[in-house]
């Protein structure tokens, strides 16, 4: 297990090193002047060439790439162009709030979508399986800014029930402000027992979570019943039903977990999509995470903020498809021996 999670690790490593010159390539060869962002279109031309000395954008190409290289092993990101601050900085304050919409929208898109797509596998054809394949066509086919705008016109235009935007009530840093601990909001405040906040919180999470559950929880809904109408196709069901067993055990324990290897890589490509899609649904719900900074990156041409945003999604995408690839090989040790043969 060790020799394969080094081997996957590796091949994650040499991805992201071609991504860095892939992507610091596109970023220079965009007809802008990053000094003319960071100091103003009205900046005299003096004032222009000192900053373009100072962020190093006076170099040759191959030498900003390795000084880029050199900042990324330190830690040393470089500054945002548009709100001068440290990349990292404007991380560390954002992320916490797209990692929380983006575990709560994973989480209720793998629990129902199995669920769904094995209660659809169990009369294939029948009206429960036609619901719930058009549940899951809608969920896929959605685009997510649209679906966020129509649970708004709903549940609070119409319905009035759920807030339309934020992350927490504004009068909530008054009445019961939450206590910094891990930095993750919704955490925090069910550590320290702040239900107040943490039942205005989940309020303000379900339409985002919601809207960016919908795609995956569509995908996992149907490769859980594609997966599960082959395997009930196997002999040993078969023979778990000719010695009795109960039809719970033999679908929900049996069944389901050789179905659920297709269902898990399905789920961590879902989760890189998301980790990128969740922008659209943040800049909707002005939810405050990396989805505005990233939006006002790209608006302003800011180079620094673009590229820590890329390599952050690349990394999301190849450490989700890493865990895949370890759930795999702890329910199906076939997974190990297969891969191993292959890279042999």
């Amino acid at each position: 297990m060790w020799r394969f999670i080094a081997s996957r690790v590796g091949s994650a490593l040499l991805v992201l090193l071609v991504l860095t010159v892939v992507v610091f390539t596109l970023t220079r060869i965009i007809p802008s002047d990053p000094a003319v962002v960071y100091a103003g279109p009205k900046a005299p031309p003096e004032e222009l060439a000192r900053i373009r000395e100072r962020l190093g954008f006076d170099r040759p190409l191959p030498i900003q790439y390795l000084s880029y290289l050199g900042g990324l092993l330190t830690g040393d990101w470089g500054d945002s162009l548009s709100t001068r601050r440290p990349v990292l900085t404007e991380f560390a304050v954002r992320l916490p709030a797209t990692l929380e919409l983006l575990f709560a929208a994973m989480l209720f898109a793998l629990v129902v979508g199995v669920v769904l797509g094995v209660l659809a596998s169990r009369k294939p054809g029948g009206i429960l399986d036609a619901v719930i394949r058009f549940l899951a066509i809608g969920g896929i086919s959605m685009p997510a800014f649209w679906l966020g705008l129509l649970l708004q016109v709903l549940f609070v235009g119409r319905l009035g029930i759920l807030p339309a935007t934020g992350q927490f009530s504004k009068e909530l840093a008054f009445v019961s402000p939450v206590a910094h601990v891990t930095g993750l909001p919704y955490f925090d405040s069910f550590i320290t027992g702040n239900w107040v906040a943490w039942s205005d919180g989940m309020a303000h999470l379900i339409l985002p979570m919601l809207t960016l559950g919908a795609y995956p929880l569509g995908l996992i809904a149907r490769m859980t019943r594609a997966s599960m109408l082959e395997v009930q196709s196997q002999d040993y069901i078969f023979t778990a039903e000719a010695y009795g067993l109960r039809e719970r055990m033999i679908r929900w324990r049996l069944a389901l977990k050789n179905a659920m290897p297709p269902t898990l890589t399905v789920t961590g490509l879902s989760a890189a999509y998301a980790l990128t899609g969740t922008f659209f649904v943040e800049v909707v719900f002005n939810w405050p995470g990396l989805g505005q900074f990233a939006a006002n990156a790209m608006l302003a041409v800011d180079y620094p903020s673009i590229l820590a945003i890329t390599m952050l999604g690349a990394a999301g995408y190849l450490l989700a498809n890493l865990i895949v690839d370890i759930a795999q090989a702890r329910i199906d040790p076939r997974v190990r021996v297969s891969r191993k043969g292959a890279s042999a």
